[in-house]
Parts: structure tokens; C-alpha cells; sequence
């Protein structure tokens, strides 16, 4: 280097303007270092902030329920009469004592201050047994031991004199202050069955073995708004059980005779002038009796407390032949003491126990929760009412005591079990997933289970992957290795735009056009299986027969367009062939004969639809990153193995693939993340059955696409919106568990193919 060239490099490097410039690079040095650190701690924050986000609704899902004690006071009224029922307003400010003389005290929930007193019109009878009619009508009926019976429905009158509300109690009586006549004789054991314009009613009398039933008609007066019943059928039978309890349930149809043993009779009063006799079964095991049994809310399940401690939960199952039959479902473990009486909750399958040992205890049927439990007394429990709201409760002591609980209690129905585990709920044959959410039913019991969710969510994405990965794979590696530049950057470009499609056009397109299309050509669907590949593998021996003048006319990186025309002829032939294979081998429909002869549910939207239109949505994702992974692949490693003597496909095999494989696992991921997630195409596309079957002809329900569905009408903070929350966190895991997988398998791979 000459002195002249020295010199006017050490000008160059020191100097004011050389620090100048350094300092100014260092600076875009740091602003770049710092920028982009900030960046990523910033993204890293954001999905820790979305993580703490729905663990902070999901987490009250779990909290147990909590019980405080707020009164305690003497029964109000005279504590030598046993009560039969308590009432108590949604406010929990006013509740209603029932006696066995027919008194009827209202009192201040919060002291025990008497605001009402009334008396039932008995006409002299005694009380001799009663039942509970309808928790959420209130209404109940009294049997009386002149033979007759009494309806009463207690209300409340609200009024907000000086702008304070005011709730005093009231009694009606719907079918008229008279009691009406059944026998002659005390009725000793009642059951009745209200609906809208018709009554049954089963009853025993003393000293007879004979249950009566009635079945009554409601006639409206036109002049007044009072309901008189008119009989107009009756039947009776024989009791060969020692008769204790006497229900019917919430269909009317059903009579159960339950003896002081457990023993249980279970009819068919269909037809009350025909009674048939079901089924003779012990509600029990050896060594144990019941003590109380109260129907859960809508009246289907028997709720049986044993002496035990323990209650029993029964309804009817129907078998493969279409007949009913009692069932144990749950059992639930109370105390070692004898359970003394049941409350149940007037929205929720929740139900409350009292027992001899004086503990307070409150459950879920469907969770099977054990939620809180609270001593009330050591002399004992003997009666609990659960507020209308299930926000408190009233429980009355052997000591004469009546204790005041408030209750927090937000979402008993959600458990682990009854979100990933198999429930049996009521009316169905056996333990099953469920999701179903809501109904027009009070007494609806929620089904809230994430699996058939989860399970669609996976074979959404599996089929759709089983369609994308090959083409897109494939298509891959001839657009990087074999196809020449010019072909490949008109090729690449349009595979890629086909992400730019909005899914929304995708799921239209497959919901309105795809499946009753593929539903009317499924056999041509499935020829082209068989006859695309067939027909390419004839056309390319066709093509390597021609002459070599005329094969060599066309490059070889270009050839992959002689394939287009020929494909789409392929396609358009199998489709054709659809009719005549129909017709062959399916009796001229396919769809039938999938139902009717090989036992396959057919569903028009289902996987196979999905598959297609998913799989269309998943390709552009998976090409570009396995193009880009194949095509980077350096140059000098092909070179060097076409150099050794190397063939392109061994090139490719031996060399290529494994160099690229970290990007090409890398690709599938990504595709089977977006599958995963993708929400408008299964939502329009899938049915929204939430089903388990792997049935491909069957739709399926995704996580993503149940969130879009149902997230809208959601109440804010009900269980059904935190569940809901619960899904999209369990979305969020699923792909945060996949994608982290996958980044390991791919530092794994890039470190065994790294040193090729």
C-alpha cells in the first residue's frame, strides 16, 4: 500500500467526522438492539396478559361455595306443631311456616318477627299427610283424614310504601277453599302431578293396601277466574309393599311406591284406569334405609337420603327395547349421621342436606360437588328450604331453633369430571360428552363438556391436514428443485394468493355449494382417489413413449404445465363417472345405501367437506414455508452430491430433504396451528353438531367455532360465559403445547442435519 493510500485511510478513520459517524452507527446499533428487545418482551407480555385475562374469568369456576350465618331465632309460631314446609321469597325477606294443625306464620327472615297469620280451611279435618305439588308454582296439597284434599298456594304481595319495599306473605287456593272429596277413609299417602289444563292424583287411604288414581280435567269458570276439577278417569291397584312414599314424576306417567325398606314399585300410569307394573326394585344397599327422598328440580330424579349418611340419586333409563327402568346414577356421602331432609334449588340440579349430627351440607348433582358444608346444630338438623335463588337457605333444628345461611354459590354445575369426563345425565341411556348449553326448559340440566369440542377441534384439522400436507408438500419440492426460475415466480406467487381468499368466501362457498355438490357426486368424489393418480401415471408412460424430438421441445422445468389440462380432465372425468358407479355398485344412492345398508350416519356438512375446504385454506401456508425451506437449500450441497454422481431424485432424498426438513416440519406446524384455530369455514361448513364419531361423513363442533356461536348470547359471568372463556383457554394451551412442540422437534432436527 502506497503512502498516499495510508494517509487518506488513517483521514478516514479518525477524525470528528469518523467519531461522528460511529456514533451515529452505534446509536441505530442500540436503537435497533433496544427496539426490537422492547418489541419482543412487548409481544411476550401481550399473550401473558391475554393467559392472565382468562385464567382471571375461568379461576371463579373452581371456587368453592362459602355459607355464612346471618339469624338465629326460635321457630316462629307455636314449636309444639311439626312443620311441614318452609317458603321463602326471592329477596329472602319474608318466609312462611307450614304446621300439621294447618297454621300458616309468616315471618321476618331476618328475626323472626311475625307479619301473617291464617289458618288452612280444614273444616274440622286433621292433616294427615301433604305433599309438595310444584316448588316453582308453589302450590301444595294437604290429604286430610276425612278422606278429602286441599290445594294452597302461597304468594307474596310486594309494595313499597314510602319507597321501601314491603313483601307480605299470602295463601290462595286455586280449586276453591273446599276440600275435595276423594274417600271415605284418612288418606294416609299422596302423590299429584299438576299440568296445564289437566291434574293426576294418587292416593292410599288407612288401613287399605289399594292406591288410587284420578285423573282430573281443569275447567275455567267464563265468568270468574276461578279452576274446578273434573274427574274423568280412574284406576286403582294393590300395593304388595308396606307403602311409605308415593310420586309421580314430571311426565305424569310415572307412579313409584317406595316402602320403608327401600322397596320400589315402579308403574306405568299412562292410562290410570290400567296401571302396569314396571319394575320391583331396592332403591338400597344391605344395611341401609331411607329416611327422606324429594325429587330434584323438574321432578325426574329421585333424590333417596339414607340412615347412613348418604343420598342416592335414581331416575328412569330407557334400555335397547325402548323400556323404561329405574337406575342408580351418583351416590354422594353426607356424614356418618342419618340425613334428615333434602332442599333443592328451584333453577339448578343443586340440592341441600340436614342431618342428625346437625351439619348443613350443599351439593351438585351433575358436577357431583360437594360444595360447602356448615354446622348448624349438635342436636340435630331436621328440615332445610333453599332460597329461589339459591342464595341462601333456612334450616330448622330439633332444639327448636330456625337458622338464617346467605350463600355464595355462583357455578356449581361446572367440575373437572363434568367438563372432561363422562356424565350421565337425565333421560339419557347411559354417560356420554355432551355439549349442549341452554334449552327453553327451567328444570334444563347444563351439559358442559369440553371433549366433543376438543375432538372436533382435532379432526377438523387432522382431515383438513390428510388433504394439504401431500398436494402442498409435493408441490413444494417440484416447485423448488425440479421447475425452472422462470415457471417457479409465476407459479409461487399464485399459490400464495390464494391465502389473501377470506376464509369467510371459503366456508360460504363450501357450506352453500361444496357439500350438497359432493353430497349429489360422492361416488365421483371418491373415483378420483383412484383415477387421478392412475391417469397421471398413464400420461406421464404416454409421454416418455412419444418421440424424443418432441419430448425434448418442451423443457423439463416447464413440463409440470403440460399437467394442469390433464388433471382437470381427470377430475372432470371422475366426476362423471359418478352416476354409472352409483347406479352399479349403490343401488342408484350412495347416501342411502351408506345409511340403510352399511350403518353410517350421513350428514350433507361433515369432514370430508371440511377436509376439502380447510385442506384449499391450509395449502398456500404450508407450500410457501416448504418452498422457501427447499429452495434455500444451499447450492453448493446439491452441486456437490450431482457431482459425486448423484441422481436429482437421490439428490433430492438424501441431501435436500434433510437439510430442509427443520423448515418443512416447521410448515406442517404452522398449517395444523391455523387449522386448529380456523373458525369461519367449520363454523358455515361443519354442521355444529358437537359430536365424537370419526365418521367422516359426520359434522363435528370446534372450540373456535363454538366461541363464535354462542360467546354472543352468553350471560356476562354466568357459568356458560366462563366456560365458554375455559374453551378459548384451553385453545390457547392446545396451540402454546403444539407450537412449542414443534419448535423443539425443529431445533432437534436443525441440530442432527446442521453440519450436512
Amino acid at each position: 500500500m502506497s503512502a498516499t493510500i495510508q494517509t487518506k485511510l488513517d483521514q478516514a478513520l479518525s477524525g470528528k467526522a469518523f467519531e461522528k459517524r460511529i456514533r451515529r452507527r452505534n446509536l441505530k446499533d442500540s436503537i435497533s438492539k433496544y427496539g426490537i428487545s422492547v418489541g419482543g418482551m412487548s409481544v411476550i407480555l401481550a399473550v401473558l396478559l391475554i393467559m392472565f385475562f382468562l385464567l382471571y374469568v375461568v379461576l371463579p369456576l373452581f371456587v368453592p361455595a362459602t355459607i355464612e350465618k346471618t339469624a338465629q331465632y326460635s321457630i316462629p309460631g307455636s314449636q309444639q306443631e311439626r312443620t311441614l314446609y318452609y317458603g321463602i321469597d326471592e329477596y329472602q325477606t319474608t318466609a312462611i311456616r307450614f304446621t300439621d294443625s294447618g297454621d300458616l306464620v309468616g315471618f321476618d327472615v331476618k328475626d323472626g318477627t311475625i307479619n301473617f297469620k291464617e289458618r288452612l280451611p280444614l273444616n274440622g279435618a286433621e292433616i294427615t299427610t301433604y305433599k309438595v305439588v310444584s316448588e316453582l308454582d308453589r302450590l301444595l296439597v294437604f290429604g286430610l283424614s276425612n278422606g278429602s284434599v286441599l290445594f294452597a298456594k302461597y304468594d307474596y304481595d310486594v309494595s313499597y310504601p314510602n319507597n321501601v319495599r314491603k313483601i307480605s306473605p299470602k295463601v290462595v287456593y286455586p280449586f276453591g277453599q273446599e276440600p275435595i272429596a276423594l274417600a271415605d277413609g284418612k288418606i294416609t299417602n299422596l302423590a299429584v302431578k299438576a299440568f296445564e289444563s289437566e291434574l293426576r292424583l294418587a292416593y292410599q287411604v288407612e288401613g287399605s293396601k289399594t292406591i288410587t288414581l284420578k285423573s282430573f280435567t281443569k275447567i275455567e269458570s267464563m265468568l270468574t277466574d276461578s279452576v274446578v276439577l273434573e274427574e274423568d278417569g280412574s284406576g286403582h291397584f294393590d300395593s304388595n309393599i308396606s307403602l311409605k312414599w308415593l310420586m309421580i314424576d314430571t311426565s305424569g306417567r310415572n307412579l313409584y311406591t317406595i316402602s320403608q325398606a327401600g322397596v320400589a314399585d315402579y308403574y306405568d300410569i299412562r292410562n290410570v284406569e290400567s296401571p302396569e307394573l314396571i319394575q320391583h326394585v331396592n332403591l338400597m344397599p344391605q344395611g341401609e334405609t331411607p329416611t327422606v327422598i324429594r325429587f330434584l328440580l323438574g321432578d325426574y330424579s329421585l333424590m333417596i337420603g339414607s340412615d347412613k349418611g348418604n343420598v342416592y340419586q335414581w331416575f328412569p333409563v330407557r334400555d335397547e327395547s325402548n323400556d323404561f327402568a329405574l337406575k342408580p346414577i351418583r351416590k354422594f356421602h353426607v356424614g356418618d349421621s342419618a340425613v334428615e331432609s333434602i332442599g333443592i334449588e328451584l333453577a339448578r340440579k343443586g340440592f341441600a342436606t340436614s342431618d342428625a349430627s346437625g351439619r348443613f351440607n350443599l351439593f351438585h348433582s351433575t358436577s357431583e360437588r360437594h360444595l360447602a358444608s356448615e354446622e348448624v346444630s349438635s342436636v340435630g338438623a331436621n328440615l332445610v328450604t333453599i332460597a329461589p335463588r339459591a342464595n341462601g337457605a333456612i334450616v330448622e333444628t330439633n332444639d327448636g331453633l330456625l337458622t338464617h345461611f346467605t350463600i355464595e354459590n355462583e357455578h356449581p354445575d361446572v367440575s373437572v369430571s363434568s367438563l372432561w369426563g363422562k356424565v350421565w345425565y337425565e333421560g339419557y341411556e347411559e354417560p356420554t360428552y355432551t355439549w349442549q348449553s341452554s334449552s327453553a326448559s327451567s328444570d334444563f340440566e347444563p351439559k358442559f363438556s369440553l371433549m366433543p369440542l376438543t375432538f372436533g377441534t382435532i379432526k377438523a384439522a387432522l382431515y383438513s391436514m390428510l388433504f394439504a400436507v401431500p398436494i402442498a408438500i409435493l408441490a413444494a419440492i417440484y416447485t423448488a428443485f425440479f421447475m425452472d426460475k422462470a415457471t417457479r415466480q409465476w407459479v409461487k406467487p399464485s399459490v400464495e394468493m390464494i391465502e389473501a381468499l377470506p376464509t369467510v368466501i371459503l366456508g360460504f362457498l363450501a357450506g352453500l355449494w361444496l357439500a350438497p355438490y359432493m353430497e349429489a357426486n360422492l361416488p365421483g368424489f371418491f373415483a378420483i382417489l383412484i383415477v387421478l393418480p392412475l391417469g397421471i401415471i398413464l400420461f406421464g408412460y404416454a409421454w416418455s413413449r412419444l418421440p424424443e424430438s418432441i419430448r425434448l421441445f418442451i423443457p423439463v422445468g416447464k413440463r409440470a404445465v403440460l399437467m394442469i389440462p390433464v388433471i382437470v380432465f381427470l377430475g372432470w372425468f371422475s366426476l362423471q363417472l359418478s352416476g354409472p358407479i352409483e347406479n352399479a355398485m349403490f343401488d342408484g344412492n350412495m347416501r342411502h345405501w351408506l345409511t340403510a345398508s352399511a350403518g353410517i350416519d350421513f350428514d350433507q356438512r361433515n369432514a370430508m367437506v371440511i377436509g376439502f375446504a380447510m385442506g384449499f385454506a391450509l395449502i398456500p401456508t404450508i407450500f410457501s414455508v416448504t418452498e422457501d425451506a427447499i429452495y434455500n437449500v444451499p447450492s453448493y450441497l446439491v452441486n456437490g452430491s450431482l457431482a459425486l454422481g448423484a441422481s436429482g431424485w437421490q439428490t433430492l432424498v438424501g441431501v435436500v430433504l434433510p437439510t430442509a426438513s427443520p423448515g418443512i416440519f416447521s410448515a406442517i406446524m404452522l398449517g395444523f396451528g391455523r387449522g386448529v384455530g380456523e373458525t369461519m369455514i367449520v363454523l358455515m361448513a361443519s354442521g355444529n353438531t358437537p359430536l365424537m364419531e370419526v365418521n367422516i361423513f359426520e359434522g363435528m363442533r370446534t372450540l373456535s367455532a363454538n366461541l363464535a356461536v354462542e360467546m354472543a348470547e352468553a350471560e356476562v359471568s354466568s357459568s356458560h360465559y366462563r366456560v365458554l372463556f375455559l374453551a378459548g383457554l384451553v385453545l390457547f394451551i392446545f396451540t402454546f403445547i403444539f407450537n412449542t412442540l414443534a419448535e423443539v422437534v425443529r431445533q432437534r432436527m436443525r441440530r442432527k442435519y446442521g453440519s450436512l
